[in-house]
């Protein structure tokens, strides 16, 4: 019989610890927490000092009971969370519940689920560290505040369903921010003219400015009739002379190992991947994998991480795989990456890194599914790559003169592949043609183009994370749920991969903004999270911080609460047509999501199935005259008709003219067929307004 219990939260981390364990040692998950805050209530004693009133989660009195029977039994009871606040507040929940002293040293962890790792943790126990959990106690008890006090607000005063929080809410934000300088973005004309020079290798330069006392004046061309001036000085010359020939090189060194945040932006950029999927595979390989001919181990260290450092031990057995794989002339093992400025309340883990450097990606292809396979090939290559000396580059300038006028041919040329022998990246590398300063080049050709300045772009899942790390909001666990509740609540949404703020969102957001600035903005919510932080590392009391923050919350809410006046939602009007009475539909939430129903209700009770991504209409040849854009063929009630594809801003739309073998009597246009607003079938001129000409009786062609 086992003398010892281990409890983990998963059942796949469970099934990986108890292989290595062996037979004195059980093991058995608590399927994530087993006691929160109660979902039907605030449940945050507020006068008695914010004192949380915790319950067991529904469901959880199985799991409970029979960890109760376990511990009952074992002559110990070891808790082996994940390394970090919530896995140390799952410890002591569980502590609390199985009657466990906390000062009792009953913690053990671990920040890779490998054999040598857990047998080390398991000779070290320690007491459970409370101000870890404070930190995450502070947190869920704001987030709680924040959250069932403001929500309430939004459903009384905007509508149902809607949700505010300390973190999504000023996430929210940003993309509204973004919107707002995009739609006052005046995008100004400039031109560019490029030649090609050469004779046999054509390199091709951009024109950057004029000569001026031997050195280059720079020079914008804003409009067609600079540009044609230029281009007709230009046109009269066949050559032009090599001015300035300049050779630098430099050296591009690896990124460091990969955090939370770096991980999930490159996910998304590289493999498409959500912040959400990411950290579901990233979770797989950490808690175990089944590789064959070997059993199951986790194949990367914790996942929730703001280091890039790792352990002299990694670096070791990386090092050796580097020299016999590629030479001793590609190691470098004394690199420091640079620290980020912020606080950093997660540097006790390492990076994200391969537990095994032996264990490459195509050796145990086999053995993952084609995704985990991906991002493990990420993951490996990035600290690879890591610990391997910097590329070496040669960056080659060549200005060649024209009339005055000074072209610029910029490239690259690579020395040294260094850390690129793993992680190849996109630069574009140039064959240098034999050419000396003073030397003439031949004109072959000049390409003039016209351009516009663009906005900033929208956010994506990577740029969003990264804006978000960079002011300092939320950590590397917040990440991925924020992403997806602000998707989840409507408030944004991603129309090929960038996020647009909803009709929703700006309501949300400038109500928010305007009675609660002061909590939902960029600055307060990073220097709380630092305080936040500083809980961790006993140097803030976490109850202080809640008094602090509530002093002004409450009386910003009272505030708000008589100030906000009820806000009148308008029915998003879509353009699919009531197959019953002809009216536009109109979307609508209900207990399933949204769906489209019949604006007349209840005189029609029409509904139909909603769908965000409607079949792409056809492009016809008939141009609107309202915004002189092409008109697309949809379908109504009464069969297809053409529309404006700039509905709602412009709701232009024409019958669908089914053209006859039959002239106009009156003016010689073509006859053709239409319908009335109540689908009776007619025929009239093309030429209408201008001809007048109808009838009721099909025409014929007269013989």
């Amino acid at each position: 019989m086992a003398k010892n219990l281990v409890i983990v939260e998963s059942p796949s981390k469970a099934k990986t610890i108890g292989k290595f364990l062996g037979s004195n040692y059980k093991v058995r998950a608590s399927v994530g927490h087993i006691r929160d805050l109660p979902k039907s209530k605030l449940g945050v004693d507020i006068e008695n000092d914010f004192e949380p009133n915790y319950i067991t989660i529904r469901g959880k009195g199985d799991i409970i009971k029979e960890l109760k029977k376990e511990a009952n039994k074992a002559d110990k009871v070891f808790l082996a969370t994940d390394p970090d606040r919530e896995g140390e507040a799952i410890s002591w929940h569980l502590a609390t519940l199985l009657k466990l002293n906390p000062e009792d040293k009953i913690r053990i962890e671990f920040h890779e689920i490998t054999k040598n790792a857990v047998a080390n943790a398991k000779k070290t126990p320690r007491k459970i560290n409370m101000d870890l959990v404070d930190s995450q106690q502070a947190r869920r008890v704001l987030d709680r505040i924040v959250g069932y006090q403001i929500s309430p607000l939004l459903w009384r005063k905007v509508e149902k369903g809607l949700s505010a929080g300390r973190v999504q809410s000023v996430a929210v934000k940003l993309i509204y921010d973004r919107e707002k300088e995009i739609e006052a973005f005046i995008p100004e004309e400039y031109w560019t003219i490029d030649g090609d020079f050469g004779k046999d290798e054509i390199i091709t330069a951009r024109l950057i400015g004029q000569m001026s006392e031997g050195k280059v004046r720079r020079l914008k061309i804003s409009n067609i009739e600079e540009m044609t001036a230029i281009l007709d000085i230009l046109k009269k010359h066949k050559s032009g002379t090599i001015n300035k020939i300049t050779n630098k090189k430099f050296m591009k060194a690896p990124l460091p190992p990969y955090t939370t945040s770096s991980l999930q932006q490159d996910a998304s950029r590289n493999l498409n991947f959500t912040t959400k999927k990411t950290m579901m595979i990233a979770q797989q390989l950490y808690e175990g994998i089944e590789v064959k001919g070997e059993g199951t181990t986790g194949l990367i260290t914790y996942i929730r991480t703001d280091s890039t450092r790792v352990s002299e031990d990694s670096k070791a057995e990386a090092a050796g795989f580097i020299k016999d794989k590629f030479g001793e002339k590609y190691l470098q093992l004394d690199r420091v990456f640079k620290k980020k400025k912020k606080s950093d309340s997660q540097d006790a883990h390492e990076a994200i890194r391969p537990t095994y450097s032996l264990k490459t990606p195509d050796s145990i292809k086999d053995s993952l599914s084609n995704d985990q396979y991906k991002l493990y090939k990420m993951i490996w290559n990035r600290f690879i790559s890591s610990l391997m000396t910097s590329a070496e580059f040669e960056n080659i300038g060549i200005t060649i003169v024209v009339d005055n006028y000074a072209f610029r041919y910029a490239g690259k040329r690579l020395l040294f592949d260094g850390f690129m022998k793993v992680t190849p990246i996109k630069e574009k590398l140039i064959v240098f043609p034999d050419m000396s300063e003073g030397d003439l080049i031949d004109l072959r050709k000049l390409v003039e183009k016209q351009n516009f300045t663009n906005p900033p772009s929208r956010y994506n899942e990577a740029s969003l994370v990264k804006i978000m790390e960079e002011l300092g909001i939320g950590r590397p666990s917040t990440y991925s749920p924020t992403v997806s509740t602000i998707l989840n609540r409507g408030y944004v949404e991603k129309k090929e991969g960038q996020f647009y703020i909803t009709d929703i969102g700006v309501i949300v957001t400038e109500l928010l903004v305007e009675h609660f600035g002061d909590f939902i903005n960029e600055k307060f919510t990073a220097d709380l999270e630092d305080k936040l932080d500083n809980i961790e590392t006993g140097d803030n009391k976490w109850k202080e911080i809640i008094r602090e923050f509530y002093k002004d919350f409450e009386i910003a809410m009272n505030e708000a609460d008589k100030k906000i006046e009820k806000v009148e939602l308008e029915d998003e009007t879509t353009d699919v047509i009531c197959d019953k009475c002809g009216s536009n539909m109109i979307v609508k939430k209900g207990r399933f999501g949204k769906f489209l129903a019949c604006p007349n209700y209840p005189e029609c009770k029409n509904t139909m199935t909603f769908s965000d991504k409607p079949e792409k209409p056809m492009v016809s040849d008939e141009i609107c005259e309202k915004c002189g854009v092409n008109m697309v063929i949809k379908r109504g009630r009464y069969g297809d008709f053409l529309a404006c594809p700039n509905y709602p801003e412009c709701k232009n739309t024409k019958q669908l003219a089914k053209k006859l073998d039959v002239k106009c009597p009156k003016c010689g246009g073509d006859v053709v067929e239409k319908r009335t607003k109540k689908g009776r079938r007619f025929f009239g001129c093309s030429n209408y307004p201008t001809c007048d000409y109808t009838t009721w009786k099909e025409p014929v062609v007269e013989k």
